[in-house]
């Protein structure tokens, strides 16, 4: 079967396929809502670590990955956890879990925002 792929005209002028003509074409920038962090894979996690951990990144990453850390997970973890994971340092428990802290926080907004929403139109 072969599939059908949209195009698109950018700045210069080209064409560009932008994938199967199918699936809706999403909106980039400030109108494409972010995926949800409780949705997120184990890829999702380790893109998050990386821009808001980049200095511990290289030493727990692999950590996150072998306990198959998903989003769910990664806003339920608290100090204990992430030191039963095998991050002993005092320090970078500290930062990581403020972090994750600060995402816990992001979600529970944007919930409550979405939630504010659906109750004004309805």
């Amino acid at each position: 079967m072969m599939k059908l792929l949209a195009s698109k005209q950018t700045m210069d002028n080209k064409t560009e396929t932008v994938g199967d003509a199918s699936q809706p074409i999403k909106p980039k920038g400030k109108l494409a809502r972010p995926k949800p962090c409780y949705l997120w894979t184990t890829a999702d996690v380790q893109k998050w670590f990386k821009r808001h951990c980049s200095e511990y990144f290289q030493l727990y990453s692999h950590l996150l990955i072998m306990h198959d850390i998903m989003g769910k997970a990664l806003v339920r973890m608290t100090e204990g956890t992430l030191i039963r994971l095998g991050i002993r340092h005092p320090e970078h428990v500290e930062a990581i879990w403020r972090e994750i802290l600060k995402l816990r926080l992001k979600a529970d907004i944007q919930e409550m925002k979405e939630i504010e929403m659906s109750s004004i139109i309805s």
